[in-house]
């Protein structure tokens, strides 16, 4: 019986990890966003979207979604970024993305706001946000 429910629960945390990773921004936001101009974004390289106007982006507190986001978006793990980021703000060179702990947070303030950029799990997309890359 344990085998048996330690199967199950090894497929289901399997299934999340190999969820895709969609990056969202607000229905009415125009640009075409690749992966360079998300990375830029995320990692304080740019403020704006490839249009101009500005960007302002958010990230999951953490989890598999996070993990996926930071190494196949970002190219870097979660200490390379703590790093990355502990070094721009001791410089007074930047200050990371605002972090939120659920996707629900993340679709309603890119919902609620066109500079927003964010990222959930695909499966979580709704018609309330509009996917400009999925990872």
């Amino acid at each position: 019986m344990k085998k048996l429910i330690y199967s199950i629960l090894l497929c289901l945390c399997s299934m999340q990890a190999w969820a895709g990773v969609a990056v969202i921004v607000h229905p009415s936001n125009g640009d075409s966003i690749d992966k360079k101009a998300i990375e830029n974004i995320y990692l304080g390289k740019t403020k704006s979207f490839p249009g101009g106007s500005q960007a302002v982006p958010v990230n999951l507190e953490g989890g598999p979604v996070r993990e996926a986001f930071d190494s196949n978006v970002l190219g870097k793990s979660s200490s390379q970024l703590k790093s990355y980021w502990s070094q721009k703000v001791f410089t007074g060179k930047g200050t990371p993305p605002k972090e939120v702990t659920t996707p629900d947070e993340v679709i309603g303030l890119v919902s609620s706001n066109p500079n927003i950029i964010g990222y959930i799990d695909s499966s979580q997309v709704n018609g309330s946000v509009k996917v400009v890359a999925e990872f």
